[in-house]
């Protein structure tokens, strides 16, 4: 791993939920993201099989599962997985803001924000979502990378990125969660 950012800060925003090993470990989007963005992790334990959680990950395509009156434009996120969607494919469309960018299948894809102007608020920002095998359920932990940029505002849009982006995340994976373990 190269950068003092990827020196794995610690505390909040930085980390929630997420193992030592997690946080040290190396993820697709570490290979995208320059040597001075920042990284965050989040993790939660999951009572259902990888291959369920993998599944779900899948309906990203379609809505966040967040907070849906936010990210959703007030549209409730499917509660049922959708096998129809097929794997995961480069440059697919993920959660409005992100594309596809690496997949490895049942075990993890990461995303990058799509260009253009009405996502430039978000900068460059990398997530890798990767599922986990762990005794008779499995760990779902997301490592994001935002990018560094230049100058005193783009620090401020990282900061309360980082932040705000604690509670939608926390949101996103507590809800995944829920929904592979109500079907598996």
């Amino acid at each position: 791993m190269n950068g003092q950012n990827e020196g794995r800060r610690a505390g909040m925003p930085w980390v929630w939920g997420a193992t030592r090993e997690e946080v040290m470990a190396a993820y697709p989007c570490d290979d995208l993201a320059g040597p001075d963005d920042d990284r965050l992790v989040r993790a939660v334990r999951v009572a259902a099989p990888a291959h369920e959680v993998y599944t779900w990950l899948g309906n990203l395509r379609v809505a966040p599962y967040s907070y849906d009156w936010i990210d959703n434009l007030g549209r409730r996120s499917p509660r049922r997985p959708m096998p129809e969607l097929g794997p995961f494919r480069t440059g697919q469309k993920v959660m409005y803001i992100f594309a596809v960018e690496d997949v490895t299948p049942g075990t993890d894809v990461t995303v990058r924000t799509r260009p253009g102007r009405r996502f430039a608020l978000f900068g460059d920002v990398w997530v890798t979502y990767r599922v986990v095998p762990e005794g008779d359920g499995s760990r779902l932990v997301a490592v994001l990378r935002f990018g560094a940029g230049r100058g005193p505002l783009n620090r401020v849009r990282r900061r309360l990125l980082s932040w705000g982006d604690l509670p939608m995340m926390r949101k996103q994976l507590h809800t995944l969660r829920d929904l592979a373990e109500r079907t598996a």
